[in-house]
């Protein structure tokens, strides 16, 4: 078996811990209001690799954890990271009709029950944080992170930027915020929380927030390079959306060329980080090497 198909496998296997951690924790599809409990779970069980889940088991394993006491901390990442998808395709926002390969949860459920199935998603993301195994000073860090980190600092600051940003000619620092807020932070908080729940020291932590930073960013460059050259089919999603509205993407900023370049620059960066940790890091380097492609 190949590092690929190992990599493969591995995924497969944390995203089934996953979903059954989600599956378990939310009100049942038939629990009243039918149509609310249904739209929630219709756009976490659409599909998706959890990647960013994948992140932070593998960064706690990273540290010697084998236990299970991680999952809850990636299902709450994983609820915040769905309400953002369900949000950003409204008809305000992002206007995008399709998701994961299948109707966005708006166009399923209208826009007033989407709206309100990302909100629920935030709430139940924050109860889920409340329960963790972990020590009091430990968990009380991570949730004031995950505040601050999906809120008007972090990820609706990208989101909001990134509306403001559209059809407008924008700085390199601007693209840069964007990126960081919307996309990298939440990425770079998967990885940190791996190490927090692990009680890594303080320089671990310090080296795998710079790998998360960069893995983050890289991840983003990514999409905005699969909306042009992209299939929709292998993407989830309509490619040539961004081109058409005018979003601040880094082809935009800086040309199709020049973008690959940053790719390629990050993903090393990324891989190089990580290798302090040796044989034990096999999985988060080869996710790079995932995330640079979309490939298997």
């Amino acid at each position: 078996m190949t590092k690929m198909m190992r990599l493969k496998k591995d995924v497969k296997e944390k995203r089934e811990l996953v979903n059954i951690v989600i599956d378990r924790f939310l009100p049942r599809k038939d629990e009243y209001p039918k149509i609310i409990h249904k739209a929630m779970r219709y756009t976490l069980f659409a599909g998706g690799k959890r990647i960013r889940p994948y992140l932070t088991i593998t960064t706690y394993q990273l540290f010697g954890h084998m236990d299970k006491k991680i999952l809850p901390v990636a299902a709450a990442i994983e609820l915040i990271h769905t309400y953002s998808l369900i949000h950003d395709d409204l008809p305000d926002i992002d206007d995008d009709d399709l998701r994961r390969g299948k109707s966005a949860n708006h166009v399923e459920f209208g826009e007033d029950i989407a709206l309100l199935a990302g909100d629920a998603l935030i709430v139940e993301a924050f109860r889920l944080m409340l329960q963790l195994d972990a020590k009091p000073k430990f968990k009380a860090q991570m949730i004031s992170e995950f505040a601050e980190i999906t809120g008007s600092k972090g990820l609706i600051a990208g989101q909001v930027v990134d509306i403001l940003s559209e059809g407008k000619k924008v700085s390199a620092e601007t693209l840069d915020y964007i990126h960081m807020n919307k996309t990298a932070k939440l990425i770079c908080m998967a990885i940190r929380f791996g190490a927090i729940m692990s009680e890594a020291g303080e320089d671990d932590v310090d080296r795998v927030t710079e790998f998360g930073e960069t893995l983050g960013l890289l991840f983003q460059i990514v999409d905005d390079i699969l909306d042009v050259e992209g299939i929709t089919k292998m993407m989830g999603k309509k490619s040539g959306k961004d081109v058409k509205v005018g979003k601040a993407t880094y082809p935009q900023v800086y040309g199709l060329d020049k973008a690959k370049e940053k790719r390629d620059e990050l993903m090393l960066k990324a891989q190089n980080i990580i290798s302090y940790y040796g044989p034990k890091a096999e999985f988060l380097k080869k996710i790079c090497i995932y995330i640079a492609t979309r490939e298997f």
